[in-house]
This record gives C-alpha cells, structure tokens and sequence, in this order.
C-alpha cells in the first residue's frame, strides 16, 4: 500500500514509540514470486470484488469510517482557526 490514511491518534503514537521497526516486504523478493496474473478489467475487478464478502464489508466500513473522519477533522479545524 503506497497511500494510506492514518489518523491523528495513531500518528501521534507511531510518532513518540521508540520499538525498532523491521520491514516485512521488500520489493525484490515480491518481483521473484511466481503470482499468476489476473484480468484487470473492470468487469472482472467488480465480480471478484462482489464475491469477497470481506473485500465487500470492509471497503464499505471504510469509507464509512472516512466520511466521519472528514467531519471530525472538519470540526478540529473550525475550533483552530477560531
């Protein structure tokens, strides 16, 4: 995941824990797995993504979770500026 959004609480964490931190993927090793390739067209992305139960529930958490998100940052933003 090149993109993610992390919230100010976890950030804060993240920012003041001194645990070492060991890298779990590495892009080398990723290029020398033999990982059958799908198809990517829209058609095919919107069936798999329908039958993954979880892929389903989980993306719609998310962007449940993000839309509260944006109103809470909304909010501490209104409260800085006065």
């Amino acid at each position: 995941c090149d993109l993610l959004t992390i919230s100010p609480g976890l950030l804060g964490e993240l920012a003041a824990s001194e645990d070492l931190i060991t890298p779990k993927l590495n892009a080398a090793n990723a290029k020398s797995l033999k990982i059958e390739r799908i198809g990517s067209d829209e058609k095919t992305f919107r069936w798999l993504f329908n039958e993954d139960a979880m892929a389903t529930e989980k993306t719609a958490e998310g962007i449940r979770n993000f839309a509260k998100d944006i109103v809470k940052l909304e909010t501490m933003v209104k409260a800085a500026l006065g």
